[in-house]
């Protein structure tokens, strides 16, 4: 890569809001605010303040939700900048104007996946095939631009990565604390899923797993499911009527948000993560169950796939067939696993999705 390549990263929001795209966000915020460059900036449209961790104060601008200063500061920003990183298709009409005042710029554009597999304008389709580079997080991804919208043209796969700053377990007890909280004993099985939830997005696959504790009960009876993540009241209430219809209020938990100081003691709380989702661009959250040591069930017809390493760090499931679900969370309910599965799990992980292996990926892609 060129020492002197100055980069503009522009995103919706990195720090003030939580999610699979957020996360992408602040790996690859931290990754330009190391490379040489002292130049490099970072902008943000939702954020207000930075975190550190990721990015200094002097290379970061938030926006609060001002979208004309936003718009100007970035078009201001890529007249002078020779590549610009986009987080979002959103931001492609910015891409536009930048490119017609600055012809030399390369646009590079991040597909994460949903927000890309809907229809384009054709205005937005032409402009990408025609001027910009896609990075897609997953070869799924990579394979429905091409189906959908016939995006083919300087279009590279870059995993996800771990978070730089996510907390690696050096061992695997279940932490005290959330067994206190959630009343558990150690011994106790714990299903758990980590997802927003609501009323518009019902493919992450919960319900499914919800169908299947009845008939999970009768062989494991203290069995317990957590169900974690941000949900909106009407999904919350959807689902606790099927709770409370089927009897199952002392069996499932409604979390509501972990934050991220207590993720990594979430996972090591479980015995199986499982997230059975039809409309994974790739999944974070399966890698950060793997880095944790924990078994993984996952679905396979999305991205998720490609974060299961094709079924090397879990089990992959039609999640469309209740029947195969249930077999499968059965069986790794069954299956104890030994504190060298885990480390194994943690090794094949930090491998194949550490940061440093990311930083190294992302380096080499700004040099082609």
């Amino acid at each position: 890569m060129k020492t002197n390549q100055k980069i503009l990263f522009l995103a919706l929001n990195i720090f003030d809001s939580t999610g699979g795209i957020q996360k992408v966000c602040r790996t690859i915020a931290k990754v330009v605010n190391d490379l040489p460059n002292r130049n490099n900036q970072v902008l943000s449209l939702f954020d207000n303040l930075p975190d550190s961790n990721y990015t200094t104060p002097v290379k970061f601008r938030g926006f609060n939700g001002k979208r004309l200063r936003f718009t100007m500061r970035s078009i201001l920003a890529g007249r002078k900048t020779s590549t610009v990183i986009i987080s979002h298709v959103h931001l492609v009409a910015i891409s536009v104007l930048i490119k017609l005042l600055n012809t030399q710029s390369r646009i590079i554009m991040i597909a994460h996946g949903t927000e890309v597999w809907r229809s384009l304008p054709v205005w937005k389709k032409w402009f990408i095939r025609k001027y910009m580079t896609v990075w897609t997080v997953s070869d799924y991804t990579k394979n429905r631009l091409h189906n959908l919208h016939r995006i083919t043209r300087n279009v590279k796969t870059i995993h996800n990565s771990l978070d730089p700053f996510f907390e690696i377990p050096s061992s695997f007890q279940k932490p005290g604390y959330l067994l206190k909280k959630y009343n558990l004993n150690p011994d106790q099985p714990v299903l758990l899923t980590i997802c927003r939830q609501n009323k518009h997005e019902h493919d992450k696959g919960y319900n499914e797993v919800i169908k299947t504790i009845p008939r999970l009960l009768e062989d494991f009876p203290n069995l317990r499911y957590l169900l974690c993540g941000a949900i909106d009241d009407v999904e919350k209430g959807r689902i606790m009527r099927i709770v409370i219809k089927n009897k199952l209020q002392q069996y499932i938990s409604l979390t509501g948000f972990i934050d991220q100081r207590e993720l990594t003691d979430h996972y090591l709380l479980a015995d199986s993560f499982i997230l059975p989702s039809k409309k994974e661009g790739f999944g974070l959250v399966f890698i950060e169950a793997a880095a944790c040591g924990c078994q993984i069930i996952s679905g396979n017809a999305d991205g998720s796939a490609e974060a299961l390493l094709q079924g090397k760090l879990g089990t992959m499931v039609n999640p469309s067939n209740l029947e195969e679900l249930y077999k499968s969370i059965h069986g790794t309910l069954l299956q104890k696993q030994t504190l060298k599965d885990k480390k194994n799990l943690q090794r094949l992980i930090l491998q194949s999705f550490g940061f440093s292996s990311y930083q190294n990926k992302i380096k080499a892609a700004l040099s082609t």
